[in-house]
């Protein structure tokens, strides 16, 4: 792109990576930070205009702001995809799709399941896997696919344990998410994913409501029992919770392990200090504000007219608030494009801010602080195998991501 981004009266969203850098935003992301403003109009593929955020400070106000809508049916809604967009009539209401009183309730049905006591429980368990599958890899064949290893099995035999669903359906609801989180899946390809998990976590929660253990959809289960929840509305929460459960995990894992191996002064450092509980928690944070795993969420309509940064946001203009620029944004992270282990970056929003804000996430960093206390431990000669100019990044996936991580040792 020669001409700079002020040149542009509309930009296109998303924009492309570099190539010498994945792991970093698009150049033309980054460069919007040098304008006056957090907030621009940008071109999506079907040509429609909404607003930009790309300011951590005014990406925080805007999502806790009550005049802009999560719900997908609103005039303006900017969706990701064209099977998102032609699906959108079909959608029923749920936690990622409401507001106000509506969306507490849903939150509500899941607040028990998701206590910081009830993660932490299950820390001794994450910590078990992850040696146990790296016994595993090590037993292996060398090199192996770090993503097949340990990426993927890791959230997925935890997101299993916590909702309650059989892990050796993993290739299963595996093979779903990747199509739930593609970019370029057809409408028909879209509703009939959902649809199949759907069908197959109702019938997960109809067996507990007759034999009912300590797991997430036993806890559904029981709400329906109690008359809050029906069946359906119970199957739809739980298809939200298996596909976030494991699928952003996974590609935090892949992603952040080869960031790291191209950093070797930080990789030190973690090795150093892998027995620092409190470091390692931090450098997790830092790794999750550089690498923002949903990179194109998140997604608004505007429902009453906003002055906001100098501008004026109309009722039924869309707006995305792009998580991963706030997260590089100079005012908030000086130097964003330095990985520093050490920056205290608890304050990112790579789990979204406000309401809508990611209700897995403990378990989400619980995972990654035992992974990367103990991956590079275990393993302190790790190493990328073959050429890094190989590596496919997940541009196409809702949730950035490595597609294969060849690893040595």
């Amino acid at each position: 792109m020669s001409e700079t981004v002020k040149d542009q009266e509309t930009v296109e969203f998303p924009m492309a990576r570099s190539a010498e850098c994945p792991f970093a935003p698009p150049p033309g992301l980054v460069r919007l930070h040098d304008e006056d403003k957090p907030i621009r109009r940008v071109r999506t593929w079907d040509g429609s205009t909404p607003w930009l955020v790309t300011g951590h400070a005014a990406g925080r106000e805007i999502l806790t702001d009550p005049r802009v809508s999560s719900n997908v049916w609103r005039p303006g809604y900017p969706h990701t995809t064209a099977a998102m967009k032609a699906n959108a009539g079909q959608s029923l209401p749920s936690i990622n799709n409401t507001d106000g009183p509506d969306h507490a309730h849903w939150r509500r049905m899941l607040t028990s399941s998701f206590t910081r006591r009830r993660m932490e429980k299950l820390r001794p368990a994450i910590a078990q896997i992850t040696d146990d599958l790296i016994d595993k890899m090590l037993a292996g064949p060398n090199p192996a696919d770090l993503n097949e290893a340990l990426s993927l099995p890791l959230p997925s035999l935890m997101i299993c344990e916590l909702l309650g669903v059989p892990y050796e359906d993993h290739d299963f609801f595996q093979a779903h998410a990747g199509v739930t989180n593609a970019l370029h899946k057809t409408p028909e390809q879209s509703a009939e994913t959902a649809a199949t998990l759907r069908r197959y976590i109702a019938g997960l929660i109809e067996a507990k409501m007759a034999n009912p253990v300590e797991d997430v959809l036993s806890d559904l289960g029981t709400r329906i029992k109690d008359g809050e929840l029906t069946l359906e509305e119970a199957s739809r929460l739980g298809h939200i919770l298996l596909v976030a459960g494991h699928d952003t995990s996974a590609n935090m894992i892949t992603l952040g392990t080869g960031l790291l191996l191209q950093n070797e002064a930080q990789l030190a450092l973690l090795r150093e200090r892998s027995g620092d509980a409190k470091f390692v928690a931090n450098a997790v944070e830092e790794l999750l504000r550089y690498l923002t795993i949903p990179h194109l969420m998140a997604k608004r309509a505007v429902v009453e007219d906003i002055e906001f940064e100098g501008e004026t946001i109309r009722a039924g203009d869309g707006l995305i608030v792009s998580l991963l620029a706030g997260n590089w944004d100079p005012e908030a992270f000086p130097s964003p494009g330095d990985l520093d282990l050490a920056r205290q970056a608890a304050h990112h929003i790579t789990f979204g801010w406000g309401p809508h804000q990611c209700i897995g996430q403990q378990l989400a960093r619980i995972e990654l602080q035992v992974v990367f206390s103990t991956l590079f431990r275990r393993i302190p000669t790790l190493r990328l195998a073959g050429d890094f100019r190989d590596l496919k990044f997940k541009e196409d996936s809702q949730a950035y991501g490595i597609y294969e991580l060849p690893v040595t040792w």
